[in-house]
């Protein structure tokens, strides 16, 4: 199993701690936004007398209510095409076992989320890589390069939309283009939508279950955990109206037993949240985002790639390892007690010796502390030596 990119440097920034200094995480999509209170107050307020098993695809009410939200964005989808999950990370385990066997081929642009190294490798799956740019934003590759790498093992094509860590929305045209190839070739086309709230600059999300004629190829990851800021709650969904499909991710939901109830209850309550909570959540994100491109901008030899979504973005930066860089930041280098956590980018592309010199950043801190933070990266570059 690959470390986590994002969770390896943990001990040297407990080690900052330690000797008194302040670290901004910029390393991890953790959210700093409160949680709607209409999903704590259920956890509170349950009357339940047994914390019991639900069903093993998550309670009938929660999937009615999900199908309820989805059919507001143009998503129609019935309460049985849903399981409910422990997170998106393990729907992204049920989907790979469901649609693959050991030595079976997925395809995913990088860089991609660091943990579908670890979901793929879990599986026995190999993941084949489509290198998409910085210098295009990461938009998607063209589409021929997808077609050169489809062979009898390929499975399906793996897309995270907007996407993590490259904050990149795929257009409406991107996705048909990703449909057409999965159906001549008759793969699977899975997205991880569970940033589809984070959309900017007056762009809106196109899910692959908008698209007509996918029913059979389209399977939908989705969690609650930065729609809601709830991370700590473990819940997220698979969906597809590919019956197979659903019939065979359910065995490994049986095998599982359920997931959590009381994390369900507060799901379901979640559901509830007035658009206003995400028209403020957006708002907050996108003067986030502009200040830190503005602020990286600022410093030489630095490239950095603009999210039309979620709330990562990729950073290039005139270094050569920033594995080592980081892990510097942590050990040897502050300025004023305070340094900064991010994550080396090389552990998103599974392409070897590819992302070396870039980062991830997490645009999760309010705007003072993301110019805090990009200062002192500034101030370290002038003295790091690789």
């Amino acid at each position: 199993m690959p470390q986590s990119p994002i969770r390896k440097l943990v001990p040297f920034a407990e080690k900052a701690y330690k000797m008194g200094k302040i670290v901004y995480h910029l390393n991890i999509g953790q959210p700093d936004i409160k949680t709607p209170q209409a999903a704590m107050d259920a956890v509170k307020m349950h009357s339940l007398d047994i914390l019991a098993y639900t069903r093993s695809e998550g309670s009938e009410t929660y999937r009615v209510k999900i199908a309820n939200y989805y059919a507001k964005n143009d998503i129609h989808v019935k309460h049985d095409d849903i399981i409910v999950t422990t997170g998106g990370s393990e729907a992204l385990l049920f989907a790979f076992g469901s649609i693959m066997d050991v030595g079976d081929e997925v395809i995913i642009p990088e860089p991609f989320y660091a943990n579908y190294n670890g979901f793929s490798t879990a599986s026995g799956v190999k993941v084949v890589p489509v290198i998409s740019k910085i210098e295009d934003n990461f938009a998607l590759p063209p589409i021929e390069e997808f077609e050169k790498l489809i062979t009898p093992k390929t499975k399906a094509i793996l897309i995270c939309n907007p996407g993590n860590p490259t904050g990149y929305l795929y257009s409406e045209e991107e996705i048909k283009k990703l449909a057409a190839i999965v159906k001549k070739h008759d793969l699977f086309l899975v997205a991880d939508e569970v940033y589809r709230e984070f959309a900017y600059d007056g762009a809106t999300h196109y899910s692959i279950l908008q698209e007509s004629g996918l029913e059979d190829h389209a399977i939908i990851i989705d969690s609650v955990s930065k729609r809601y800021s709830m991370c700590g709650a473990r819940i997220g969904c698979l969906v597809s109206k590919n019956k197979d499909v659903i019939a065979t991710a359910l065995k490994f939901a049986q095998a599982r037993l359920s997931p959590p109830t009381l994390a369900q209850i507060a799901g379901e309550a979640a559901l509830d949240t007035p658009q206003s909570y995400f028209d403020d959540v957006i708002e907050e994100y996108v003067d986030r985002r502009n200040v830190l491109i503005e602020e990286l901008s600022k410093i030489e030899g630095v490239q950095v790639a603009k999210p039309k979504g979620a709330f990562y973005c990729i950073v290039q930066l005139p270094i050569k390892n920033s594995d080592h860089f980081a892990q510097w930041l942590l050990e040897s280098f502050d300025v004023d007690d305070e340094t900064v956590m991010v994550a080396p980018a090389a552990g998103f592309y599974s392409t070897p010796g590819v992302g070396l010199n870039q980062i991830r950043i997490a645009y999760v801190l309010n705007t003072d502390s993301l110019k805090k933070a990009v200062n002192i990266i500034k101030q370290a570059l002038k003295v790091y030596k690789d």
